[in-house]
């Protein structure tokens, strides 16, 4: 019932949407980035299912979305190979989330280049410890597994990395489960707080490395890095790799640090 109530009310039609059951989903007074994202997503391509793969995102968190919500959604220019959309979430008359998709066919490779090998693999996640048992926001609680992947705890260099999987995956392709898990740690600048204090995901933007990645066990690895952190604000790198250590996203994230 978790995942159905983010994208069960979603019609290839838009318009109005209500979505009931997201107490599970929140953090603080919003819908949990990852969350809003899967429901940007959907929305697009519920309503154009003959675009391509998935290849690359931006998208930004404007305000809290709530239950009550208007889904908007056009294609901005559609050529022989690739197709962007727009697709907004608007919630009491103002845009709450606004995302840019781009979807490609695949062509012949003129360029080949593996992502680099992991650096510090933390082992395989059946092996890891488990990780923010009864903490942290709502929607980790009920919604996620999350183990250690990093002998770091608490104050030290400005990186998270976790192993984390969806208890519910059930009708999510993988791309899906991507956008909903990508956004799911913490930023790497906690790390480097001076006192706890909120933070809040600005925009978020993003590389496919795959049309179609995979994993075990429903099993990814993140990690947020923290590039540069001052004036309230911190430029972070988030990456995904498979079980096996296979890199599979490669994002950006503007998050601001509060307190």
């Amino acid at each position: 019932m978790s995942i159905a109530s983010l994208i069960d009310p979603i019609t290839p039609d838009g318009g109005h949407t209500r979505f009931d059951n997201l107490d599970h989903w929140l953090q603080g007074r919003t819908l949990y980035g990852g969350a809003s994202a899967l429901i940007a997503y959907t929305a697009a391509v519920r309503a154009f299912p003959d675009l391509p793969p998935l290849r690359a995102a931006q998208v930004a968190f404007v305000a809290p979305t709530a239950p009550e919500a208007e889904l908007r959604r056009e294609i901005v220019r559609q050529g022989r190979n690739v197709a962007q959309v727009r697709s907004e979430i608007w919630c009491e008359g103002k845009c709450t989330l606004t995302a840019f998709w781009l979807f490609g066919t695949s062509r012949e490779a003129n360029a080949t280049h593996p992502a680099a090998p992991i650096a510090d693999w933390p082992g395989p996640p059946e092996e890891a410890e488990t990780a923010m048992k009864g903490k942290g926001p709502a929607f980790i609680q009920h919604n996620f597994e999350i183990r250690r992947a990093q002998d770091i705890r608490g104050p030290g260099d400005p990186v998270v990395r976790r192993w984390a999987r969806l208890e519910d995956r059930e009708g999510l392709d993988p791309v899906s489960e991507l956008i909903l898990l990508g956004d799911v740690m913490p930023p790497g600048a906690m790390r480097a707080m001076k006192r706890q204090g909120p933070i809040s995901s600005i925009n978020w933007s993003f590389n496919l490395l795959e049309p179609a990645p995979t994993t075990r066990d429903g099993w990814w690895l993140s990690e947020n890095a923290s590039q540069h952190a001052d004036d309230g604000y911190s430029s972070e790198r988030l990456r995904l790799w498979n079980a096996d250590g296979k890199q599979v996203l490669d994002g950006m994230q503007s998050v601001a640090i509060f307190g």
